[in-house]
């Protein structure tokens, strides 16, 4: 299964009063994988909306905690597209911490092709549905 992976530190805005991080930050970070994911296959959300007049608005999110991550913990981020559909993507997310190995939380996020200016859904452009299928899981 192909995937995209990313590293970066638990700050400490992102945990609570014992450290920890705060579960909402979760799916920042799975955003974060995203943008540098996007980066990677040579375009970036700017791009998105320049060149081929769309954004990625979030349609749905998941995430299943398994164990806890702490500040200044060590994360890797692991993005493969689980689902490629004409106007949608779904993106599914495995945080790790890399310290000790221990999967942190997995889950997905879907998003939808949209117009930038009239709002409405529209096919993924056929140079980004093509860079996409390389990181399907199969």
């Amino acid at each position: 299964m192909p995937s995209f992976k990313t590293s970066f530190r638990v700050s400490w805005v992102d945990t609570d009063s014992a450290k920890i991080v705060h579960f909402s930050n979760y799916f920042r970070y799975f955003e974060k994988a995203e943008e540098e994911f996007y980066r990677k296959l040579g375009c970036n959300f700017d791009d998105m909306a320049e060149k081929y007049g769309i954004i990625l608005p979030r349609v749905e999110a998941y995430c299943h905690y398994v164990s806890p991550l702490k500040f200044n913990d060590l994360v890797e981020i692991e993005l493969s597209v689980k689902e490629l559909r004409e106007k949608a993507v779904k993106y599914w997310f495995k945080v790790y911490n890399k310290q000790n190995g221990r999967l942190a939380a997995e889950g997905y996020i879907v998003v939808v092709a949209a117009d930038r200016n009239l709002g409405g859904a529209v096919k993924i452009p056929k140079e980004i549905a093509e860079k996409l299928k390389s990181y399907m899981e199969f």
